[in-house]
């Protein structure tokens, strides 16, 4: 894992330079305003400091003496694993990111996960102990140790049990957690610090989720928005909260088109919702309109587009969707992404992923975190699909229920962190 600090103006510039040396996969892990300092500090600007994250190019950009272990091809997750020889980050990683060694400091970092977790442990060994005192058994019977030599680490061979149950609880693939506790297995050392193993796993997690961009502006003329999905994960809803932030924050010209014509309900509360924003409104019935809305609003911002909630598995629907993406192409620059509702079932998220991207390549759109405590299908949704996160929604307040994805606001959260 590579980590480094850079300077700029501006956030965006400083993340420009880290783009510029370590190439388009960096993760912006924190930012921080430098204030000057010294004598002449008034006459001076003010900076940001951007720390950025890696994963490390073992060839290109740590040219290593020694070859390194390839990890453990198999998913089953043991805690008996004999640690590979595979470079665990340093302490100096660690630093490098803002991440202390010191157990305040990394409570703190996580919104005190690790002390959550321990005390969580401390409750699963009593309630254990109290189930083998009612059926009259002896307390330790359950725990008889399955090999005669005992772990090097027992406390921490318990503490990375927990979070692992902890990740499945929160429904993370059962395949995906192997894969993260199995690498936290092979940096497994004698007597090495929980908040050590803890930065460790947080840090891989979050780069797992990656960065997005977001909506970006055309580089000439608008930018045609597709916001795809099945009925009732709240499309419409979250077209009125992006189109409100662009208006009202960023003064931009936006219009608002729908091709959903089967819901009539739909098409009107998008209408109400362009009269507040005083921004035009257009149902769109064919490719003909769409091409003729494209010229109507050619100097416009952004032109987004609601489409019709249907099935996944409606053929006729999703072709007549790629027509109407087949219009925008050619044209003028276009972006699509798909809204899910994270309340839906993985295996559904799944399906409806798949049939998608037969139309187009998207990012995605989770909505209704706040009717759901499991967060895990986004994440196996990710890494399955190896699809941008690009917004989240946690309710139906215009414009305020949406921000951008947070990895690492969702890393603590399957980890077992407050919200």
């Amino acid at each position: 894992m590579i980590i480094k600090k850079y300077l700029g103006k501006t956030e965006e510039e400083a993340v420009a330079a880290a783009k510029k040396e370590l190439g388009e996969g960096v993760v912006v892990m924190n930012v921080k305003e430098v204030k000057p300092k010294g004598m002449f500090a008034a006459f001076k600007s003010r900076q940001f400091e951007v720390t950025v994250a890696k994963e490390d190019d073992k060839e290109a950009l740590k040219p290593a003496k020694r070859e390194v272990a390839p990890a453990a091809q198999t998913v089953s997750f043991s805690m008996k694993q004999e640690p590979q020889p595979e470079k665990a980050p340093t302490v100096r990683d660690l630093e490098r990111a803002g991440i202390s060694l010191n157990s305040k400091n990394i409570e703190r970092k996580l919104d005190s996960l690790q002390s959550l977790l321990e005390t969580q442990l401390k409750k699963e060994e009593e309630t254990a102990e109290s189930a083998a005192a009612q059926k009259g058994e002896p307390e330790k019977a359950e725990k008889a140790p399955e090999v005669q030599e005992p772990p090097e680490n027992p406390e921490l061979d318990k503490f990375l049990k927990l979070l692992y149950n902890t990740m499945l609880e929160n429904e993370v693939d059962e395949k995906y957690a192997n894969q993260i506790m199995e690498d936290a297995d092979r940096n497994k050392k004698p007597n090495i610090p929980f908040d050590y193993i803890l930065a460790n796993i947080y840090q891989k997690m979050v780069l797992k989720f990656g960065k997005s961009e977001g909506i970006t502006p055309a580089a000439k003329g608008p930018k045609m928005v597709f916001f795809l999905g099945p009925t009732g994960v709240g499309k419409t809803t979250t077209i009125a909260k992006v189109a409100s932030s662009f208006t009202m924050e960023e003064k931009k010209k936006v219009a608002l088109l729908t091709t959903d014509t089967y819901r009539i309900a739909a098409a009107e509360q998008l209408r109400t919702y362009a009269n507040i924003l005083e921004v035009p409104f257009r149902v769109v019935y064919t490719e003909e309109e769409l091409a003729e809305s494209l010229q109507n609003f050619k100097d416009y911002d952004y032109i987004f587009v609601d489409t019709a909630g249907h099935s996944h598995q409606n053929r006729e629907q999703l072709e007549k969707m790629k027509g109407f993406l087949k219009v925008a192409e050619g044209q003028v620059e276009y972006q699509v992404f798909l809204v899910l509702s994270a309340a839906t079932k993985y295996r559904d998220l799944l399906r409806i992923a798949e049939s998608y991207k037969e139309i187009a390549d998207y990012e995605l759109i989770f909505t209704k975190l706040d009717e759901t405590t499991t967060w895990g299908s986004i994440m196996n949704l990710k890494l399955q699909t190896d699809t941008t996160i690009a917004y989240v929604t946690c309710g139906q307040n215009v414009p305020n229920d949406i921000e951008r994805f947070n990895p690492q606001k969702t890393v603590k959260q399957l980890l077992g962190g407050k919200k």
